[in-house]
């Protein structure tokens, strides 16, 4: 409870690379606005293979909790004492909170966070959906469509192996998932809502396929942002959900979850993201 808050903690981002992350802007922005002035938030470049000797040397008593990237997300699951069920549907592991009896459990605060962004642009229910890409992004997309989408979601991806791990997410969490070649990608934007879960660039061709009056884009990149992809929709007159949004909102619920302060400051927080990229886009 905020009463109970104690003075000095500390929390941090691991992961690799991990110089470009805005988890620090949004935590430290947070702390100040809730008045936490001996927290700190620092970012760690940490891989699977150093990830154990960084946990195991953090001192008991310290540490409120880490924020986990690429690649540690499943590499830090058998290093903790247990992790939520949201985490275990997906095998991720993206928050990671020290308790007070010195246990380390794990959570993943991402899909939560999707479904905050969403319904935050009015998306709360859809009848299909369909996914853009591949990977660990993609079966949390999965893990949160199965809340919303009453119908089926269409995965568009590149290889046959990529396509049965979606499949076999789909199975594990009860998603109609209907799997296509990416050269088809084109026909993902017939779905009132679709989520592009790949790297930066990659949709970039498919931005002359966008219909007149399409439904809602989830594309969770949010550097370079607006992709060529979300420009072109939302010219279009589609409503766009960016990655800074879902960064913003799983944000959230990690500051909630490591200080004990509910609700989190979101609108402290996005604004400090939106000023930090602004300025990376003016030294750019």
């Amino acid at each position: 409870m905020p009463g109970q808050t104690p003075p000095s903690r500390r929390a941090a981002v691991l992961g690799s690379p991990i110089a470009h992350s805005l988890s620090p802007v949004l935590h430290r922005a947070a702390y100040e606005a809730l008045g936490l002035d001996g927290w700190s938030y620092d970012r760690f470049e940490i891989d699977e293979d150093t990830l154990a000797g960084f946990l195991g040397d953090l001192p008991e008593g310290d540490w409120a909790g880490l924020s986990l990237t690429m690649p540690l997300k499943r590499a830090v699951i058998p290093l903790l004492d247990g992790i939520s069920d949201t985490a275990a549907s997906v095998e991720a592991v993206n928050t990671v909170v020290f308790t007070d009896d010195g246990r380390r459990t794990g959570d993943n605060t991402d899909i939560p966070g999707m479904l905050a962004a969403l319904r935050e642009r009015g998306v709360e229910k859809v009848d299909r959906a369909a996914v853009l890409g591949a990977g660990a992004t993609a079966s949390s997309a999965l893990a949160a469509l199965s809340r919303i989408c009453t119908g089926q979601v269409t995965a568009f991806v590149r290889s046959e192996a990529r396509a049965a791990e979606m499949r076999q997410w789909g199975e594990r969490l009860a998603v109609d998932v209907a799997v296509a070649d990416w050269a088809d990608a084109a026909l993902a934007f017939s779905a009132p809502l679709v989520v592009a879960t790949t790297p930066a660039g990659t949709t970039d061709a498919l931005a002359a396929s966008v219909p007149d009056l399409p439904g809602t884009l989830f594309d969770v990149l949010y550097e370079p942002w607006p992709t060529r992809l979300a420009a072109a929709w939302s010219d279009r007159g589609g409503a766009v959900v960016g990655g800074l949004d879902l960064l913003v909102h799983q944000a959230v619920l990690q500051v909630e979850r490591m200080t004990g302060h509910a609700p989190a400051p979101l609108a402290a927080m996005r604004a400090a993201g939106e000023r930090a990229l602004r300025e990376r886009t003016a030294e750019g």
